[in-house]
């Protein structure tokens, strides 16, 4: 699974319409105890205090595509008050010390950043 690397953030910032966003998650856990890994990563990043920033607006499992589509074990959404916010965060010594806990957890996963319409 590709973790963050500088050149997709430096892209990702260079797109960046402004304002907030609201990061659409999908994830697909390994199926050896990817889920609970995932916990582990949750409360690790919340110990270290750099995403303080980000709003988790929900957090859910996910299930069969009611249409077209994959699968995915869980869908997450989490607000940030920038583009540049997020990546300051996943760039911190304090993320990058507990990024192995989000990839021993993952299979695949979709980080689809989103801004509003309205």
């Amino acid at each position: 699974m590709p973790d963050f690397s500088d050149a997709a953030l430096d892209r990702y910032l260079a797109e960046d319409p402004g304002g907030p966003v609201v990061m659409l998650n999908l994830l697909r856990f390994r199926p050896d105890g990817g889920r609970e890994r995932y916990d582990d990563y949750r409360r690790a990043l919340a110990a270290t205090g750099v995403g303080a920033d980000a709003e988790p607006l929900f957090f859910g499992a996910g299930g069969g595509a009611a249409l077209q589509g994959a699968d995915w074990d869980a869908v997450a959404l989490v607000r940030y008050p920038s583009r540049k916010v997020f990546v300051e965060m996943v760039r911190s010594p304090e993320y990058r010390a507990i990024a192995h806990l989000r990839h021993e957890a993952l299979v695949d996963a979709v980080l689809q950043p989103t801004t509003w319409l309205l």
